[in-house]
């Protein structure tokens, strides 16, 4: 289950990480159905402004997830997730990148861990983003503005839930 990008399990990742957490009104089932089910994923996905089209959604261990961010401004972001764990309805565990590979752009990976946690008739969801290094989490919080992004992203699967 250890990435091949942090062969050091029990090392400390807080320099390398981002970790965003909310309070989703919603029982943790239908939280976890909303980020597996590709026909709810496209209603919410990504921060303010963006679609997503799924080219494919194997939610299964080493299973892929090919999808295109769309940005408000018409910029496409194709991006390749590859599922390690699932664990219905508790947590998603997968590596994430920006798709294939583009000449001349700087590949960033991280592998993200998702947690439904039911509290009441409420999930506490938290997602957590780990790096490579400290400089790859730097860079797509400066160049795609990650942290802002994973909260508006939250929000609107909050709102989705909601709806």
């Amino acid at each position: 289950m250890t990435a091949s990008f942090d062969p050091a399990a029990n090392e400390s990742t807080s320099d390398r990480e981002i970790v965003i957490t909310r309070l989703l009104d919603a029982p943790r089932e239908l939280a976890f159905s909303a980020w597996t089910d590709p026909e709810k994923v496209v209603k919410w996905w990504g921060p303010n402004g963006f679609t997503t089209t799924i080219e494919r959604m194997d939610v299964r261990p080493g299973g892929v997830w090919k999808y295109v961010m769309h940005g408000p401004d018409g910029t496409n972001y194709p991006n390749k997730t590859v599922y390690e764990e699932i664990v219905p309805p508790e947590r998603l565990v997968y590596t994430h990148s920006g798709g294939d590979p583009v000449p001349g752009e700087r590949a960033v990976q991280f592998r993200s861990t998702v947690t439904f946690v039911q509290q009441g008739g409420q999930t506490k969801i938290t997602m957590q983003m780990v790096f490579k290094t400290p400089d790859d989490r730097a860079y797509v919080v400066e160049k795609y503005g990650a942290i802002e992004g994973a909260v508006q992203h939250l929000a609107r699967l909050s709102e989705f839930l909601q709806s």
